[in-house]
């Protein structure tokens, strides 16, 4: 996808933020997550209730924050309470919806961000990746899973080295109740070219809509399974203005949609906080 008019992140982000629903009470992180989520809050989702791991709950913000502890997040917010009581109320099935990165993802939507082994084990991996943090909890025990990653052969493997969280498992039929699961599972793999859904019968992605500008067949060569694509394969709509301008309000400085080289080309804290300031109007 080479588009002058946005960037893949932009779009990541939006097509993310369609999967919210009106209401809904959604488990979301710093980065490209809660951008998603300021965006539905914007459009079809006014009531959306974000809620952060630090433990803040349902924030009245149209701005990212540099952290979930950030002070900033408070702004508004319908309740402040722990980390502990934000974990067990998802235990309990309060939470709607969540949005997870990986380093992998199988077929089955199983995640990981343990280890990379190659040729090695778990005890002297490859590499050495940040580990759970809360994503079991959250695949585990969550309503419905959004996972977001770029679409990379690496990436996207027939069987993950690890299962840090859980998707579909192997597969088999209630293979999550067998495991005792309470969380129905991931929904949808939103990518930089694609998005993927998951077959209701054999639990296994498919290829559910395409970029505009992006071939079925690139798409099919960055899997490392013989993916399938659904019967009636759909091209995402380019983004409509008004949704860029929610996205690049929601985070002035580019920080989060930049990446790496938009935080490098700020000077000093004070020059994002300036810029923060001089942009948060604009939407």
């Amino acid at each position: 996808m080479d588009n002058q008019r946005y960037t893949a992140s932009e779009l990541m982000a939006i097509m993310t933020a369609k999967e919210f629903r009106d209401w809904e009470v959604a488990f979301v992180g710093i980065g490209i997550p809660l951008v998603a989520g300021i965006t539905a809050k914007r459009f079809h989702a006014p009531n959306l209730n974000i809620v952060y791991e630090s433990g803040c709950i349902g924030p009245q913000k149209y701005r990212v924050d540099f952290n979930v502890g950030d002070s900033s997040a408070a702004d508004g917010a319908l309740c402040l309470t722990s980390e502990w009581r934000v974990f067990s109320d998802m235990q309990c099935g309060y939470y709607d919806v969540g949005v997870l990165g990986a380093a992998q993802v199988d077929k089955f939507g199983n995640l990981n961000t343990t280890a990379i082994f190659g040729d090695r084990d778990y005890c002297l991996p490859l590499v050495r990746l940040p580990g759970s943090g809360g994503g079991n909890d959250i695949g585990s025990n969550i309503g419905r899973v959004v996972v977001m990653l770029r679409l990379e052969p690496l990436r996207f493997v027939e069987k993950v080295d690890y299962i840090t969280t859980p998707g579909f498992l192997d597969g088999t039929p209630e293979a999550r109740k067998r495991a005792g699961l309470p969380g129905s599972g991931p929904v949808a793999v939103v990518t930089d070219k694609a998005l993927f859904r998951f077959d209701s019968s054999t639990r296994e992605m498919y290829l559910d809509t395409i970029y505009p500008g992006v071939d079925a067949g690139e798409v099919k060569s960055m899997v490392g399974w013989e993916i399938k694509i659904a019967a009636e394969l759909k091209v995402a709509p380019e983004p409509e203005d008004r949704e860029l301008a929610a996205v690049r309000a929601a985070d002035p400085a580019n920080l989060i949609m930049g990446g790496a080289a938009a935080r490098k080309s700020l000077a000093s804290l004070d020059e994002y906080i300036d810029l923060t300031i001089r942009n948060s109007g604009r939407f």
